[in-house]
């Protein structure tokens, strides 16, 4: 006969909804590609493996919660849902700069006429967006940035241990401030190629003043996108290197909300 302590199995379950939700919301692993069951073991395994952590960080708070009746074990779980949630969405608004910067080269690149939809990321996309977003899940694994989202949720339980209420202020402060990173990353990515098309756009509208007789519109197609394809491939070959400092500042962001 088994006997398992409750008040571990309690910790156990809390911490797997946190991390089961923060993996339903964060990249790489919110990609459509992997599926909810493995997703739901891995958190499982990684709440076994976060367990005594979540003990020391929370202190004998946590073995009463069970003893104080199922209401508030339920609404600790749901707290537990609402805190991994907001943690994977501060992770996922720091990655949307790459596909936010895909998406405005796409624009200024003349891309957006050729939109098909992604069914593993549920989205409409055009090449340069789509290019950009599976190569950032792809350098993910491959630098083993994925290790360190997932070691930067397990420090959450440092940071915000359970039975911990969530400032729902600092979490808003947190995304305002991600947003704007967001933005700002995006333009930082994809500022010198969408510059460039822009001086061409201008630059073939000067040219349609000078000789009105050359079809501009015409012209302009062919040009952008070959400008696009050969000043894009400097901005892919910075990818690395930009993803690997997103993952410092997801990890960075989701430990900010506990302090």
């Amino acid at each position: 006969m088994i006997t398992l302590p409750l008040a571990g199995l309690e910790v156990v379950m809390l911490a797997a909804v946190r991390i089961v939700a923060f993996l339903f919301v964060a990249p790489p692993f919110a990609h459509r590609g992997i599926p909810a069951t493995v997703k739901a073991m891995l958190a499982t395994a990684l709440g076994l493996l976060v367990m005594p952590r979540a003990v020391a960080a929370a202190g004998p708070e946590v073995g009463t919660v069970i003893a104080s009746g199922t209401a508030r074990f339920v609404g600790d779980l749901l707290l537990q849902v609402v805190i991994g949630a907001g943690l994977g969405f501060l992770v996922a608004l720091v990655f949307a700069a790459v596909t936010s910067a895909g998406n405005l080269i796409d624009l200024f690149g003349g891309f957006q006429l050729a939109q098909a939809f992604d069914p593993l990321a549920a989205t409409n996309g055009a090449q340069f967006s789509r290019l950009y977003q599976m190569s950032a899940v792809v350098l993910l694994f491959a630098s083993g940035g994925h290790l360190l989202v997932v070691a930067g949720v397990a420090r959450t339980f440092d940071a915000l241990p359970l039975g911990t209420p969530l400032d729902l202020g600092a979490l808003g402060a947190a995304a305002t401030e991600g947003l704007t990173g967001m933005f700002v990353a995006a333009l930082q990515i994809a500022g010198p190629l969408v510059a460039v098309l822009f001086l061409a756009d201008v630059g073939l509208g000067l040219l349609t003043r000078v000789a009105p007789a050359l079809n501009a519109f015409a012209l302009g197609f062919p040009l952008k996108i070959l400008l696009t394809i050969v000043l894009g491939v400097s901005a892919y070959l910075a990818l690395p290197e930009i993803v690997g400092s997103l993952t410092d500042d997801a990890v960075g962001a989701v430990l900010e909300v506990g302090r």
